[in-house]
């Protein structure tokens, strides 16, 4: 057999290469094209068994009928046969059109979670995404089931879970409640104690008014180590601002900053209820027991609104937020009062007069607070003068800008 010395010089390169490349070219692979590379040699047969190549899967299950079974299948295989090294799962589900695939991703998700359990997965993270329990084509019995099995998961599982996120679940606030008191459960079962990143964005059904339900934060304040949490803004209350604030000035005093919530995301669309009104003092608290606390407001699909009011009270002395501020002025062509409270360059006042000025809108008040850490604001204060002197403001429009040492 006559072997080509070009080939042999390729495959000799190949048999070269260290163990570390050919695991970082193997993560690239499909678990099929993972199979056959595999076969070449026991070189690559004993690398393809190391497990840093199966820490990390992720799943996406479509909402249509069409979707061949194997897909499913391969999910419930993967779990049985690699999941005692898999660390970090997320499935992603196209919400399901009829009752057939509701069925379908009913079996796949009980038998993925009875799976881990079994094999005694050490998951850190985990997240489902995108169930939607509240569609029509979930019936009463399924629905059940699904949270029962991803409860039984929590409670009976080995993993040491530091990051889980349940976005776009859509559930009823009994059953929600069960869960996190599931997850409250699994975290107290860890120890050391771990930080948690909670992502609960739209977790709860969107026709339930959230904030009015004191269970919720009463709930959310048992958590522990709790460093990131995701809501939607139906959940948005005083009770719960009050609620994470002394949980988190209790975990202050006893564990340190380093367990306590640094970052605070709200989710907001057009069919959140946007009547309750948060005060003040309720924020002010939160933030005094959170010093490193970041606030970040998502707003989606505000189609139907006529009357848009904004308020920021923004402490983003570390980070500019003013080409992002100027951006959301320019887009929101229904918006009529805007009141800011943060960190900005004196200029972005005079490109925030001239968006309202050259660009049709009814945006008639306008309050500007620019925070400066100086204690001798006067010079800002001339430099905000000169600024706005070139702009006459027509008589409808209500104007104020001003300097404020931060406190």
């Amino acid at each position: 057999m006559h072997v080509d010395s070009c080939d042999t010089e390729k495959i000799g390169q190949w048999e070269m290469l260290p163990d570390t490349c050919l695991l970082h070219t193997f993560k690239y692979l499909s678990d099929d094209e993972r199979s056959k590379a595999a076969l070449v040699c026991h070189h690559w047969h004993n690398i393809m068994r190391m497990p840093c190549l199966w820490r990390c899967r992720s799943f996406h299950f479509s909402g249509h009928r069409s979707l061949k079974p194997s897909e499913y299948v391969a999910a419930k295989g993967y779990a049985e046969n690699l999941g005692v090294f898999l660390e970090s799962l997320e499935v992603t589900v196209c919400p399901p059109r009829s009752m057939v695939v509701a069925q379908r991703l009913h079996s796949t998700i009980c038998a993925l979670l009875n799976a881990l359990v079994r094999v005694k997965a050490p998951l850190k993270s985990l997240s489902i995404l995108r169930l939607e329990l509240d569609r029509s084509s979930w019936d009463r019995g399924l629905r059940n089931v699904v949270v029962d099995k991803l409860i039984y998961f929590l409670l009976r599982s080995a993993s040491r879970l530091n990051n889980i996120c349940l976005n776009g679940m859509r559930i009823g606030t009994e059953l929600g409640l069960e869960l996190i008191s599931a997850i409250i459960q699994n975290q107290r079962s860890l120890s050391p104690l771990c930080g948690l990143s909670l992502d609960l964005r739209g977790f709860f059904s969107n026709s339930v008014p959230n904030h009015l339900n004191l269970n919720i934060p009463h709930m959310l304040q048992q958590l522990q180590g709790l460093t990131h949490l995701g809501l939607s803004y139906s959940c948005l209350s005083d009770e719960l601002l009050l609620a994470l604030s002394q949980s988190n000035r209790a975990r202050r005093y006893k564990y340190g900053r380093g367990n306590i919530l640094q970052r605070f995301s709200l989710f907001c669309t057009q069919n959140e209820p946007h009547q309750q009104v948060v005060q003040g003092y309720s924020w002010a608290t939160l933030m005094s027991s959170c010093p490193d606390l970041k606030v970040i407001l998502t707003v989606e699909q505000v189609i139907d609104s006529q009357q848009l009011s904004l308020t920021l009270d923004l402490s983003n002395r570390r980070k500019s937020l003013d080409d992002e501020l100027l951006e959301l002025v320019n887009v929101c062509e229904c918006l009529i009062d805007l009141r800011i409270w943060a960190f900005l360059d004196v200029r972005t006042v005079g490109r925030l007069l001239h968006i309202r000025l050259t660009k049709k809108m009814s945006l008639n008040k306008i309050r500007v607070r620019i925070y400066t850490m100086a204690e001798n604001i006067e010079e800002q204060e001339y430099q905000l003068k000169e600024v706005l002197s070139p702009f006459c403001y027509p008589p409808e429009l209500q104007f104020l800008a001003v300097i404020c040492p931060f406190i």
